[in-house]
């Protein structure tokens, strides 16, 4: 097995360029002509806590170590006291291991677990509800030119969505300013590649923002409480599930941010409408993404 040192940082984002994470093929379109196109790549991981194999998840395979170390983050299998001392990935294998100073609460008790890159089939337990609860969100501040800058940034970045499609994206912000910024088959896997970097990296939750391109859902919800984030922003839509958590939490909760729109459903009073929205332009076609028809 490798042992994965330190990534880059303060800033990492999708490598459009790596031959691994899509493929060509072929196919014919609605005239009956030969076309060829760009597919993400879907690929078995297999993530280990210590000597307990957790949980088999699709990804598309970058960032593997962010990723298992953010699932088990985000699912309450590790704690942000315990010490990891180890992260080890083996990419003939695609198996990553967490090894931790002390064996964690959940191995006893945990059996394996499939997740696959549908959207709706991230794993939950039954104590993460209780976790989140116990969770005080910081006061802080969401401008809406910060918010304005931060979605045309996002909308003009080079990405795996644009390249290929059918992908989802995650992307932590500072004020207007993307600092990570990721892809997957799945959000769950997205979201939880960036509760990994900002655990390997020491990032401050305090005061930053999440941006994601699904649906505002209850798992989106936690995974963004669990992290310590106030502020959640999506281009697209809610589910009634995760307008309420959002509420009883106090989190921030912004959807449909395209162009010029946005509708916050929760956590209204850290918006501050300092943009003057007649310098605020419509989304460009060619950046539009998931969310333009319906609420994916």
């Amino acid at each position: 097995m490798m042992k994965i040192d330190k990534a880059p940082v303060p800033l990492i984002v999708p490598d459009t360029e790596d031959p691994r994470l899509t493929e060509s093929v072929t196919g014919t379109d609605q005239s009956g002509a030969r076309i060829e196109i760009k597919v993400p790549v879907e690929r078995p991981l297999t993530l280990y806590l210590n000597s307990q194999e957790i949980v088999t998840m699709m990804t598309i395979g970058d960032y593997p170590e962010y990723l298992a170390l953010g699932y088990l983050l985000n699912q309450n299998m590790l704690k942000y006291n315990d010490a990891v001392t180890e992260v080890e990935y083996d990419d003939d294998l695609q198996v990553v291991v967490v090894r931790t100073e002390h064996h964690t609460n959940f191995e006893a008790k945990l059996k394996k677990r499939t997740q696959t890159s549908g959207c709706a089939q991230g794993t939950a337990f039954g104590d993460l509800l209780e976790a989140v609860e116990s969770v005080a969100l910081p006061k802080a501040e969401l401008r809406t030119s910060w918010l304005y800058q931060m979605t045309q940034t996002i909308n003009t970045m080079p990405s795996l969505y644009l390249e290929a499609g059918a992908i989802h994206g995650c992307v932590l912000c500072r004020e207007g300013e993307p600092l990570c910024y990721t892809e997957d088959v799945g959000r769950h896997n997205a979201v939880d590649k960036i509760a990994g970097w900002m655990y390997r990296h020491g990032v401050d939750a305090s005061d930053k923002i999440l941006y994601t391109t699904g649906r505002l859902t209850s798992e989106m919800v936690i995974k963004t409480v669990r992290m310590g984030i106030p502020i959640l922003v999506s281009r697209s839509g809610f589910t009634a599930w995760g307008v309420d958590l959002a509420r009883q939490v106090g989190l921030t909760l912004v959807g449909r941010a395209r162009g010029k729109r946005f509708i916050a459903l929760s956590g209204a009073e850290r918006i501050v409408y300092d943009q003057n929205l007649a310098y605020v332009e419509e989304e460009s076609a060619k950046h539009k993404r998931k969310g333009e028809g319906g609420d994916d």
